[in-house]
C-alpha cells in the first residue's frame, strides 16, 4: 500500500530524522487511540494522542499523552506556567493547528506551541503519533521527536 507523505513526514525528512509512516484503517465513528492501537496491533501505551489546550496565562500549548490516559489539567497547568488549563473547543482545532480531530500531529502545526510529552514515552524505543491525517501514524524514537519539537517531558496524564 502506497502511503503519501504528509507535511509532518516532510519536516522530519528535512531534519534527517528516522521514522516510519504506518497506515491504518480509519473508522469515522471511532477516532479513539484505542482503535488506532488495535489497527496497528500495538500496545496502547505506545500510541500517543496529541491534545491542544489553552492556559489562562500562556495561551495555547500541546500535550502528547498515551492513548489510554487522560490529561491531568492541574499537573499540565503547573508545568506550563498556568494556574488553570482547559482543552480548546473542537471548532478551534483546525484554525489553530491546521489539523483535524483524529489527525492532529505534534509536528508541523501552523505555528510552534509549547509542547509537553508524558514521561512514559521514554520507556519505549519507539512510539506512534499522528502523521497529520487520519489513517497514518508516525512510528518514531521518542527522544528524536521530543528534541525535534522542542518539548518538555513530565507527569502530565492520569
Amino acid at each position: 500500500m502506497k502511503v503519501n507523505k504528509t507535511n509532518a513526514a516532510r519536516l522530519l525528512d528535512k531534519a534527517n530524522i528516522v521514522y516510519e509512516l504506518i497506515p491504518y484503517q480509519v473508522d469515522e465513528s471511532d477516532l479513539a487511540a484505542t482503535h488506532v492501537a488495535e489497527q496497528l496491533g500495538e500496545n496502547i501505551e505506545q500510541v500517543f494522542k496529541t491534545l491542544v489546550l489553552r492556559g489562562d496565562k500562556t495561551g495555547i500549548f500541546v500535550c502528547v499523552i498515551p492513548g489510554n490516559m487522560e490529561v491531568d489539567l492541574k499537573a499540565v497547568a503547573k508545568i506550563s506556567g498556568n494556574k488553570s488549563a482547559e482543552m480548546i473547543a473542537m471548532k478551534e482545532l483546525l484554525p489553530v493547528t491546521g489539523y483535524i480531530r483524529g489527525g492532529c500531529s505534534p509536528i508541523g502545526m501552523k505555528k510552534h506551541f509549547p509542547t509537553y510529552f508524558h514521561k512514559t514515552c521514554l520507556d519505549f524505543h519507539y512510539i506512534y503519533v499522528s502523521a497529520g491525517v487520519r489513517g497514518i501514524q508516525i512510528k518514531i524514537d521518542p527522544a528524536d521527536l521530543i528534541k525535534f519539537v522542542s518539548a518538555e517531558v513530565g507527569e502530565i496524564a492520569i
